[in-house]
């Protein structure tokens, strides 16, 4: 079992940045590979930043690519994404998700056993 938990969204203007974190109380939490999804009203949701279990092996889709930096603390059990130069389109629900990945696969897995409820964040023009 175990849970996800987000916070650090916030209502920001465009250009801003924010800082998201994602405290993780799941066993192995170092053999799960973390990503960050948003969705906003009426949009499906986007997976927008990975990271997974073997050093170096980050992705982000093409919308953030540039801004957002998605990292991990196996320490601390924590996932972070630092957004920068938010725009309005950035406006959605965000949540961390993990996926097992006990054979440190290169290509993390699809299937996402955990899910946080979610922290909003808004940008305004």
């Amino acid at each position: 079992q175990g849970q996800l938990m987000e916070s650090g969204g916030a209502s920001v203007q465009a250009g801003g940045s924010l800082s998201l974190t994602c405290v993780a109380s799941i066993y192995y939490f170092n053999t799960h590979c973390m990503s960050w999804f948003r969705q906003a009203p009426g949009k499906e949701r986007e997976e927008i930043a990975t990271i997974g279990t073997l050093a170096g092996s980050i992705s982000y889709a093409d919308s953030v690519k540039g801004r957002f930096t998605i990292s991990r603390d196996n320490s601390k059990k924590t996932l972070y994404l630092q957004m920068n130069n938010l725009v309005p389109e950035d406006t959605a629900m965000y949540y961390c998700a993990a996926s097992p990945n006990p054979y440190a696969q290169i290509r993390c897995p699809t299937e996402y056993t955990h899910w946080g409820q979610g922290t909003q964040v808004t940008v305004s023009s």
